[in-house]
């Protein structure tokens, strides 16, 4: 398992995702037994009931899927603790080539990590301005790769441990 492979959690956040896995593994049967029910109700081309929970199943397998390799692939860790570095489990925020108005504000882990109330952007460790801001401290500038091939500078002018 490499580094760019690992994702890192807090104890809580695993806890939450293992609570999530365990439901929708648990709702497994339900969830055949309701595609059987539709089945028994005749011509399966024109029955919508069997094709939307086809598509539950197909939509909660896949969460299933997703959900046991993040757990699989998952660094549980305690929440950092040292301000002023940005780490991962760090809300941080920058400014982007010297324009000081506003800056942005996000975390660096996993939109699974956050309980996300869509208030607080979520960056990856491994995404290109997550990586480039690995270990960084505040007053730091730094250079990444945006898809466009274009590098961009960023500045890091607060890094805070996050708490949900």
């Amino acid at each position: 398992m490499t580094d760019t492979q690992v994702t890192w959690l807090t104890e809580e956040s695993f806890e939450r995702l293992k609570a999530e896995l365990d439901q929708l593994i648990a709702n497994r049967p339900a969830i055949a037994a309701e595609i059987n029910d539709r089945r028994e109700e005749g011509d399966l081309r024109e029955n919508g009931g069997y094709h939307a929970a086809r598509e539950e199943q197909g939509q909660q397998e896949a969460r299933i899927r997703q959900l046991q390799e993040l757990l699989n692939t998952a660094k549980v860790g305690e929440v950092p603790t040292q301000s002023g570095v940005a780490l991962p489990g760090s809300v941080v925020t920058v400014y982007y080539d010297g324009d000081k108005s506003d800056g942005e504000t996000f975390l660096i882990g996993t939109r699974e990590q956050a309980i996300n109330d869509g208030k607080l952007e979520v960056y990856s460790p491994q995404s290109p301005l997550g990586s480039a801001l690995i270990d960084a401290k505040v007053g730091d500038t730094r250079s990444y790769t945006v898809p466009s091939g274009s590098t961009v500078n960023v500045t890091l002018v607060s890094a805070e441990p996050y708490h949900a």
